[in-house]
């Protein structure tokens, strides 16, 4: 239940600290180590996210785009529904409606664009090629909405 939680969290939070995360799982008493899961729950999404990301736009690329300004994301992109499905398997919250935040299509274009930028002009080949790009990203977390808060929070999405 709590990994579902936090999957569903992605779509507006991708940096969490863990004061929001201890704000949004009140049935948890925190210690060293279910903080560490937590934290690392959301590194594994990021890391899902990100290959995704770089995998979509090497195909950008390879499809002869030229600029990033091109690339747009919808809720019937390829991309969208690659990432509910991970992310949104049950269909706790209904992307088409909106539950998800409007905010999460342009996050996903937003990195989308900083991947097929740094692609295009060849930084990929540096070794720390992504960071700029995660820095950008995690500016563009938004609120989690209260409901989040609620020990029954599945139920109130149904």
């Amino acid at each position: 239940m709590h990994l579902r939680k936090a999957k569903l969290m992605f779509f507006w939070v991708r940096y969490p600290s863990s004061a929001v995360l201890k704000m949004y799982f009140p049935d948890i008493k925190f210690n060293k180590n279910n903080t560490a899961q937590l934290v690392k729950w959301f590194s594994n999404f990021r890391e899902f996210y990100y290959i995704q990301m770089e995998k979509y736009a090497r195909q950008a690329v390879s499809e002869g785009v030229k600029n990033a300004e091109d690339i747009h994301v919808s809720a019937d992109s390829e991309i969208y529904r690659v990432l509910n499905l991970h992310y949104n398997r049950n269909n706790h919250i209904e992307v088409w409606r909106p539950q998800v935040p409007p905010n999460f299509r342009f996050v996903v274009e937003q990195t989308l664009r900083e991947f097929f930028k740094a692609i295009q002009s060849g930084k990929d080949t540096e070794q720390s090629w992504k960071k700029s790009i995660y820095k950008i990203i995690s500016r563009l977390d938004d609120p989690v909405p209260e409901y989040f808060k609620s020990p029954n929070f599945l139920e109130q999405l149904e």
